[in-house]
């Protein structure tokens, strides 16, 4: 298997926002006690941001 399959731009992105969401998942945690926060920073930054731009970009390429 080719190494650039591995580690093409969709796989960074994701891999990025997955740090990203981890980190504002306990940073919110430090800051406040409401577990919605937490869970909304997690869920908003480490899944719903990634997969939105993912497909922004795959439409993009698309058209």
């Amino acid at each position: 298997m080719a190494r650039d399959a591995l580690l093409d731009t969709e796989t960074k992105i994701i891999v990025l926002f997955m740090l990203l969401g981890l980190t504002s998942w306990y940073l919110a945690q430090q800051v406040t006690t409401s577990r919605v926060v937490s869970f909304a920073a997690l869920i908003g930054v480490g899944v719903l941001a990634p997969t939105l731009i993912n497909e922004w970009r795959r439409r993009q390429s698309a058209d």
